[in-house]
This record gives C-alpha cells, structure tokens and sequence, in this order.
C-alpha cells in the first residue's frame, strides 16, 4: 500500500510538471511537446479535472483583484504575460511583445501551481471593487478647457472629483485615491503611478469635453485603444502632451497595451459608467447627447494597471452646457451619475447583478 501511493505521488508530480512546461512554451511561442504517453490514462484524466478544479476554486475563494494584475500585467512595468500565447485583438497594428528574459518563471512562481493551457476567460475571475482611484483631470498650468467667461476645465474636474469622493466613502463604502486634490500640476506618469502603487482596483479620469461644432452637447466616455478618427486622435495628442514619459519609456507601455483582460474590463466599465451619465444627467438637462462609449489611446489610460476610463461629462464649448457646469448643483449631479455607474460595476464585476447606475 505505501508503495502504491508514493507511485500516485510520483505521477502526480510528473503531471504537474508536464502542465507548467507546456504553458511555459506557450508563452515563449513554441509549440508544446506532446507527452509522452504513459500508462493508467483514467488516472491521467482524472487528476487533470481535479487540477482544474482546484485552480478555479481557489481563485473564486481568493476573490482579489490582485490576481488579475498578476495575470493581466507583471508587476512594476514589464510587458503583461498571458497564460498561452493569445494573439493581440485584429484591430492592433502592434507586433505581440516577447516576454523578457525570467519573466515567465517569476510569473509562473507566484501563481497556483497547475495552469491550464488556454486562455483564462475573465468571466470565471469574480474580481471584487473596493478601492477606486479619481483623477481629476488637469491642474495647476494644465488648465484644459475655458469658456470666454473664464470657467476652467481643471477647476471644474477637482470639484466633481472631491463631490464624487465624498459620495463613494460616505455613501458606498469604497476606498478612494485621488491622483490630486488641489490646483497641483501632476503629470499624466505621476497620476497612472499612485494608482498603481496604492492597488486601486479601478481608475476614473474626469475631464470636460470642447467641440469645435459649438452645437454639439453630451457626453462620450473612453477606453484604452486605437482610433481612426482623426478628431479622436488630435485630441489624445492635447491630452498626452505633459505625460511625462520619455520616448524609452514608451516603448515599454506600448508593449503592454492589450493586455486582453484588463482592455475587456475597461470596456465594461466604459459602457456602465457611459449608461449611468446619460441617464441620469438627462433628467437634469433633456438636450443632452449620448455620445457613446469610444476606444482612444489616451496615456493615462495605457500606463494604468486595472481597468480604466476617461469620462467626458460635458461640453464647456456648448453654452447651454457651459452655464449649467457653472453650477454647483450640476456638478453635483455628474458625481451622483459617476458613483451610481461605479456601484453599478462593482455589482457587476463582482459576480452581481447590476442596478441601475442612475
């Protein structure tokens, strides 16, 4: 009998080994080996199931966010490592990044110790919300957007900012990060920077939109990816000018631009929060517009490591608009819509239903 079991225990072993080199190769790009076939298949099957099973269990125990950083992107800037070599969406001109030397191995280590060979579908990782991170758009000679009266784009970004702050903690429960809390100049790398370091779970940029059509009102909500629009495109350049990333450093976050779990999320949370702004500011002010849910690669959205939106929620150029972002009950509003959209998500990814976000 001890015999019997020190061969399970073996084979077990050889299994295990067998499962982590072949998605070893997979990321590296090689095609696994076929193992060599082995005798009781039943218990090969058998312990494979199980394996899996421990795996998904754990991680729905687990429930952290952590662990999407750990699959979505490796820690402190390399290029994220998936678990098989999933090519990069169709839409993206840019080549799928090799993994940097030992990367693989120290990412391997810190995860259970039998990975399947595809692809982790988001959907079996529940991650739970409970640390968000506000950036306020601009700041200190960053002054955005103006009206011909002088309301400013970054002062109108901070109050929102602090009223939605308030909302989330008192109201929600939520730990809040904000990447500037007064007039301060914080560059587009300092602001991706403390989310990252202080593990917000998600990241909300909220800006004031200008369009040249003076016409036009609304609101538009982005995700991190590429555009064709050339409009879109001039103004992720006004937005990326004081980034404070240099061209070496560019390099490096573009490798890591897709990494598909946490662009999915994005997504998501785009498409929530974009629901809840327009429903809810709508009964405010009925001319709104739903300018919709874009792709737009904005920096402070690409050197993020969690989810991430920038949200649009008026248009200073639009009169009408302008006088009611001139008010603090408007603005007021706007934060109600953002944390109703936020609760909504969290619900959401959290393996709840999600309400109504107005």
């Amino acid at each position: 009998m001890p015999q019997s079991k020190a061969n399970v225990e073996r084979l077990k072993r050889r299994l295990l080994q067998d499962l982590v080199q072949q998605n070893v190769e997979l990321i590296h790009g090689r095609r696994a080996r076929r193992p060599a076939p082995r005798r009781f298949p039943y218990l090969r099957l058998l312990l494979l199931t199980s394996a899996l099973a421990l795996l998904l269990l754990s991680t729905a125990v687990i429930g952290s966010p952590r662990l999407l950083s750990t699959l979505a992107a490796a820690p402190a800037g390399p290029p994220p490592i998936r678990l098989a070599a999933a090519a990069l969406p169709a839409r993206s001109s840019l080549p799928a990044p090799a993994p940097p030397a030992g990367a693989a191995t120290a990412t391997l280590a810190a995860l259970p110790a039998v990975l399947p060979a595809t692809v982790i579908d988001p959907a079996v990782l529940p991650l739970a919300v409970h640390k968000i991170a506000i950036d306020a758009g601009h700041g200190g000679d960053s002054q955005g957007t103006r009206t011909a009266l002088g309301l400013l784009e970054k002062d109108v970004t901070l109050d929102v900012a602090r009223r939605l702050r308030r909302l989330l903690e008192e109201q929600r429960g939520f730990d809040v990060i904000m990447t500037r809390q007064d007039d301060s100049a914080v560059s587009l790398a300092d602001r991706a920077a403390v989310a990252n370091r202080l593990g917000a779970d998600i990241f909300v940029s909220v800006h004031v939109n200008w369009i040249g059509d003076r016409a036009s009102r609304g609101i538009e909500t982005y995700y991190l990816g590429p555009t064709n629009d050339p409009n879109l495109s001039h103004l992720a350049a006004l937005e990326n000018r004081d980034s404070g990333y240099s061209m070496a450093d560019m390099r490096q976050l573009l490798d890591g631009i897709y990494a598909g779990v946490r662009q999915d999320k994005s997504r998501q949370l785009a498409e929530v929060v974009q629901g809840a702004l327009f429903r809810s500011l709508g009964r405010v002010n009925p001319g709104i517009e739903d300018r919709g849910v874009k792709s737009a690669p904005f920096i402070v959205l690409l050197s993020t490591r969690m989810p991430a939106i920038l949200a649009e929620v008026s248009c200073l150029s639009n009169a009408e608009e302008a006088r009611l972002l001139a008010s603090p009950a408007y603005r007021q509003h706007i934060a109600e819509a953002l944390a109703g959209g936020l609760r909504a998500y969290a619900s959401l990814a959290g393996g709840g239903a999600a309400g109504d976000g107005g």
